[in-house]
């Protein structure tokens, strides 16, 4: 992939992300991890780091793949492409906004765009929550998982990440402990055992 096509792809995804940074998520996997450019556990790796750094999840992605590919420059042009089709949008929408609000067509299609993102929120959560507490070959996926739970369920599920999450679940609804912290606990954990 050229460092042009990085930055159309950024902004491809930038384009079609509707619903926050998780959605963008599934586009990237679908567009970086799918083409092999990236392998998955380094994919998820960069999505745990990128959750625990500060500022939008699409937006650090972007820069960590763009720098993981073609060092700053990439950083730059793959976080300038993850960006600009939004900016663009609020250009245009902030000029229409308060002429359309009321629009009927505008209602339904903002309606319409509400469980769909919540659907693309879902995906790459699930995928997330599959790798990190099953043990499954590398891009076994969704299959994988019914295959190896027909073999042998018990060897499926890591019980040391099993018991992590819960352990961190736990803590922060019971002492109402501030996600940082649980952030910081799951990095030391994942240096630590894994």
């Amino acid at each position: 992939m050229s460092i042009f096509m990085l930055f159309c792809t950024f902004f491809y995804i930038g384009l079609f992300t509707i619903g926050g940074g998780v959605v963008a998520l599934t586009l990237m996997q679908q567009t970086i991890v799918d083409k092999g450019l990236i392998e998955s556990a380094t994919f998820y790796n960069m999505v745990a780091i990128s959750e625990s750094t500060p500022g939008p999840l699409g937006i650090n992605m972007a820069t960590y793949i763009g720098y993981n590919l073609y060092g700053i420059p990439g950083g730059i042009i793959a976080t300038a492409g993850e960006v600009l089709p939004s900016l663009i949008c609020i250009m245009i929408i902030a000029g229409f906004l308060k002429k359309f609000s009321d629009n009927a067509y505008v209602k339904g299609t903002l309606a319409f765009l509400r469980p769909v993102s919540t659907g693309l929120v879902l995906l790459p959560f699930l995928q997330i929550f599959v790798f990190a507490l099953l043990n499954l070959p590398e891009g076994a996926g969704f299959k994988g998982v019914l295959s190896a739970a027909r073999e042998n369920i018990f060897e499926l599920f890591n019980p040391v990440n099993i018991a992590a999450y819960a352990l961190f679940t736990f803590l922060f609804f019971k002492f109402k402990l501030h996600p940082i912290f649980i952030i910081v606990a799951g990095a030391v954990f994942g240096i630590i055992f894994l």
